[in-house]
């Protein structure tokens, strides 16, 4: 049987025993190639293999998680350690998504996105991580029964939306910032359905949430309906209960089987 490949949706292997991290992730990082295909125009040779490198790499993300059934995708930074309350918080989350039936969905990495997986593995449900490739090794969470690697984030962050009803972010940084207000321009420009988007700790959202009200609303930049559809809480029980009730009521959403498998798409 031919070992797995890192850029394959497979169950977590066996870590290895000296380190306990699995020997592939993040291995093989397409760093290098990756930004030279962002620094302007490249021979046209160069430029034919990235396109198809790139729909080659959606197309294996849409058959890899095609099954993973409904999702709400968990965003936060990896930094925070498993001391820390954020990390409590967002592993309260993620057993209680698992409870009403989501697979639970993040990056894949440490922090916020292993508390996510873990809530759920440890409540009996489902876990995915969508990872992707950086120049710096990039250690997996121990708690994803599936995950899949990408080398580009924007490949990446198509597939965090695609499969998700929900979306709720714990406090992060670059990385989190973005997949927020990448999540809510689609919802406002209608290109995604108005799932819900629910920001948890007040306390650290509070200035963000500070400058669309009073700076972006008052000068007409978003809509004041733009800011009041995301729910920001403390409590987790809250952030899924509203999850659970929009897509439930508003989506009719089900849990039923999906098609078949088909082994010659690679699902």
């Amino acid at each position: 049987m031919n070992e797995a490949k890192p850029t394959e949706s497979v169950p977590i292997p066996l870590s290895d025993p000296a380190s306990g991290k699995p020997e592939d992730w993040g291995q093989g990082t397409g760093g290098r190639e990756v930004s030279q295909f962002l620094q302007g125009p490249q021979p046209r040779g160069f430029e034919l293999g990235r396109a198809l490198r790139i729909f080659f790499e959606l197309l294996r993300g849409f058959r890899k998680l095609h099954f993973v059934g409904p999702c709400v995708t968990v965003f936060g930074s990896a930094r925070f350690p498993e001391t820390h309350p954020y990390y409590a918080l967002a592993r309260e989350v993620g057993a209680r998504l698992a409870r009403k039936g989501f697979t639970v969905m993040t990056g894949g990495g440490p922090g916020i996105m292993e508390a996510a997986n873990r809530g759920a593995r440890e409540a009996g449900g489902a876990s995915v991580g969508c990872n992707i490739e950086l120049p710096q090794e990039q250690h997996p969470n121990p708690y994803l029964d599936h995950w899949v690697t990408f080398r580009y984030f924007f490949v990446r962050k198509v597939m965090l939306v695609k499969y998700s009803y929900a979306f709720i972010a714990l406090p992060g940084g670059f990385g989190t910032l973005d997949e927020i207000f990448e999540t809510a321009t689609l919802i406002q420009t209608h290109k995604i359905r108005d799932f819900p988007l629910v920001l948890m700790g007040r306390d650290f959202w509070e200035p963000l949430l500070g400058f669309l009200r009073q700076r972006l609303v008052r000068e007409a930049t978003i809509d004041p309906t733009d800011a009041e559809r995301i729910l920001v809480t403390d409590s987790a029980e809250e952030a899924v209960k509203s999850v659970t009730d929009i897509a439930l009521q508003r989506f009719g959403l089900t849990y039923g089987p999906r098609l078949h498998r088909r082994r010659f798409l690679g699902e």
